[in-house]
């Protein structure tokens, strides 16, 4: 009965470090010393779009190398009097990145 108990503890010890040994493997294969990768050039910021009936909305640009990655809208808006005038010139409001 000993015996037994011993050749069961020694295949399920095999059977544990085994497993163990094949997924550290396949784990510690796929890190190299390129894994991050710095991106240049990439920033984000808010800005508002208005339309015609001063009713704007907020979004955060995504951007890189001068070039919109992606825009999302914040949530964020505002129905603004009619008599508002943007502040912004006009160069700051078509801008994008």
């Amino acid at each position: 009965m000993k015996k037994t108990k011993n050749i069961i503890l020694i295949i399920i010890l095999l059977i544990v470090l085994g497993t163990l040994f094949y997924f550290g493997f396949n784990f510690f294969q796929g890190i190299t010393g390129e894994t991050i990768v710095e991106i240049e050039n990439l920033h984000s910021y808010t800005k508002a779009f208005c339309n015609d009936s001063n009713y704007c909305e907020d979004f955060t640009l995504n951007c890189q190398g001068g070039e919109v990655v992606s825009i999302i809208s914040t949530g964020a808006t505002i129905q603004n009097p009619p008599n508002w005038k943007d502040p912004r010139d006009k160069e700051t409001i078509e801008k994008l990145c």
